[in-house]
């Protein structure tokens, strides 16, 4: 991710603990739509034919804080489907109704090193999926959503996504036949997993459900309200409504460090500093512990997946919002600390 901007300026990007001050978050937040709009590097996602139709030329920026201040740019209100985004908030609300430990040996926490839907990491660790971000987790999760059928699951997770959004989301049935005329290869990881014993429902239902989930319609704003409700402890800083426990955002937030990129993850890390999930409708979410969920929406994807204006600006955004975990400056020197031995 090379970019002419470092991202570290010292002056701007320790992280405070606090967002700056708002005039300031709308003039960057533009600033970085201003700079990287006219990206036209990668393209746009055709593996699922209802996907290949995106515009281009979309995007969009929006920070929400914790406490429901909305900071957007471009193209933030245009719907698209979640995809891969939704593997965080259905594994926050499974680890919230049955327990983040039961959910730890289940799925696993550790990254596989290997794209998001191979079937070699399911392989190569006994028929454990290893993390909830790739297909393999992803699809042990949903089975692991409360509900005796298939209908009673899908409702589950779209009334908790649509708690984590703050609004009634809905299902983008163009994209939900799409990819269910070419979701072969997730039925195949879902079959395999039964072999092992992984799944705690019917394989081939249960992957029609985790294809729904994600073909629910979101926007920039929804993703940008979603990711500051697990930096906010769970509580919807819209509605103000507790969605999931305080404990569940934090075993979240590690899992989407570790993993929310695939193999890519480390890179992420060292480059921007946040947990963060990306999907390939073009959506990225990262969020920032405390502080708020810095959203982007762009269609044209890189190599791996990512959209290609959204690493870029988030890596910007970054920097200059003090939102890099790992950030930090020397403390003011008061010279030799004085240690005292009395009573």
């Amino acid at each position: 991710m090379v970019d002419e901007f470092d991202g570290f300026d010292a002056s701007r990007s320790v992280s405070t603990g606090h967002l700056p001050d708002r005039p300031l978050i709308d003039s960057l937040l533009l600033d970085a739509w201003e700079r990287y709009r006219g990206l036209d590097e990668g393209a746009v996602a055709d593996y699922i034919p209802a996907l290949a139709a995106a515009d281009p030329s979309l995007f969009g920026l929006c920070v929400a804080e914790v406490d429901g201040t909305i900071h957007a740019a471009g193209d933030v209100d245009h719907e698209f489907s979640i995809q891969s985004i939704s593997k965080a908030f259905v594994f926050a609300l499974v680890c919230q109704e049955r327990g983040y430990q039961e959910v730890l040996e289940r799925v696993g926490v550790d990254n596989t090193g290997l794209p998001f839907n191979s079937v070699m990491a399911i392989e190569l660790n006994d028929g454990h999926p290893m993390n909830p971000m790739v297909n393999a987790g992803a699809l042990v999760t949903t089975s692991l959503v409360p509900g005796a059928s298939a209908a009673a699951k899908w409702e589950y997770i779209q009334n908790g996504l649509s708690a984590f959004a703050g609004r009634r989301l809905a299902l983008d049935v163009q994209v939900y036949e799409s990819e269910a005329a070419t979701n072969q290869r997730n039925q195949g990881i879902a079959r395999l997993l039964q072999s092992y014993g992984r799944m705690g429902f019917d394989p081939l239902e249960t992957t029609d459900v985790y294809t729904r989930q994600c073909s629910l319609l979101v926007s920039a704003r929804d993703l940008a309200v979603m990711a500051a409700t697990l930096a906010d402890g769970g509580v919807n800083p819209i509605t103000r409504e507790q969605v999931v426990d305080p404990a569940v955002c934090i075993r979240v937030l590690a899992a989407l460090a570790s993993s929310g990129l695939y193999e890519h993850s480390g890179e992420w890390l060292y480059e921007i500093g946040m947990p963060g999930k990306s999907g390939v409708s073009g959506g990225i979410v990262t969020i920032a512990p405390g502080k708020g969920g810095l959203a982007t929406f762009s269609p044209r994807l890189d190599v791996a997946g990512n959209s290609v204006r959204g690493k870029r600006a988030t890596r910007y955004l970054s920097g200059v919002l003090g939102l890099n975990l790992f950030a930090s400056a020397a403390a003011a020197d008061d010279g030799p600390l004085q240690i005292s031995r009395e009573g």
